[in-house]
């Protein structure tokens, strides 16, 4: 453990790395620099806390992490929730009567034709997460996207921080009207709270959805974007940006489809290249000796980084 919190730490402290051709618009002196490694909890760390909840955020931050990493879905009543689902995920879910769901239950609860008033009645922290056996269980609902932002910038404050923030508009085409509005109201919808709180500078928007990026690429060229992709797709670096449309900041890839050529390609075009999820020290190593520029894992306390 000790040696490779060296190795990875002189990695963290040593690395100075490339920013994409946006970057130069966000350097302005009252703007936080975008860290040189970036070191992001995954839903909060969902290994360790209730994913996507404000005591995850609060946990991760206690832990150092340099990024707080989220989902984001919109409510009937039009508000920006923080949930990975857009639906009650029955492995973490318990009902306001104290009941667990089956998946067909879940799914029919679909966020998107609730109010906010009747989601934050359901728990999602109670009941032990079969995939997570570590995880601390605790009585806790998904927020609003502007009560998370609210708690975790007062909390940070408190240890002389600020955290970044990188955040999923979770659509898809076949989502469209049915799981979540379309591409442009769902923007409008997520950067009116961003504004509201003023942490836009320090927010990433990703996605695997392209239409939302090119909207706000659109739009609001001086935020930082990242492409999440997968496993099957990410190898051609090229063809994706092709199918984007420009360089994003960062390209968000499933960490054990990475290899140094596609490093080396991101690199190539000044676009920083970040690792989903891997949740070792092993795969840490690895993906730092490749030279990717940040991790996102399900275990923030895996490292802990120096402020």
């Amino acid at each position: 453990m000790k040696a490779n919190q060296f190795i990875f730490g002189a990695l963290v402290t040593g690395a100075c790395l490339s920013g994409c051709s946006t970057s130069k618009k966000l350097t302005a002196a009252n703007t936080p620099e975008f860290p040189k490694f970036d070191y992001e909890a995954h839903r909060g760390g969902r290994g360790l806390m209730p994913e996507n909840t404000i005591p995850a955020m609060k946990h991760a931050i206690d832990l150092n992490v340099t990024t707080l990493e989220l989902d984001m879905n919109i409510t009937k009543d039009k508000k920006v929730v923080v949930s990975h689902d857009p639906y009650f995920n029955p492995d973490i879910t318990t009902t306001p009567e104290g009941k667990h769901l089956t998946m067909s239950e879940a799914r029919k609860r679909l966020l998107y034709s609730m109010t906010y008033d009747s989601i934050r009645k359901y728990d999602v922290g109670i009941k032990p997460d079969p995939h997570f056996p570590q995880r601390k269980n605790v009585a806790v609902v998904k927020p609003l996207l502007a009560d998370l932002i609210d708690e975790a910038e007062a909390y940070a404050a408190t240890k002389g921080r600020k955290m970044f923030y990188d955040m999923e508009i979770k659509s898809s085409k076949a989502g469209d009207n049915i799981r979540h509005p379309e591409p442009e109201e769902f923007v409008n919808l997520v950067f009116k709270v961003l504004k509201d709180k003023k942490v836009l500078d320090r927010t990433v928007i990703q996605s695997f959805d392209i239409r939302p990026l090119q909207i706000i690429h659109k739009r609001y060229p001086e935020v930082k974007l990242s492409y999440l992709v997968g496993k099957k797709t990410a190898a051609d670096v090229n063809k994706r940006m092709e199918e984007l449309g420009f360089n994003p900041y960062i390209y968000s890839v499933q960490y054990d489809a990475i290899t140094p050529e596609m490093v080396k390609a991101c690199h190539d075009r000044n676009i920083k290249i970040i690792a989903w999820t891997p949740n070792t020290e092993q795969d840490f190593k690895a993906l730092t000796d490749m030279g990717v520029d940040g991790i996102i894992t399900d275990y923030p306390n895996l490292y802990h980084l120096s402020k």
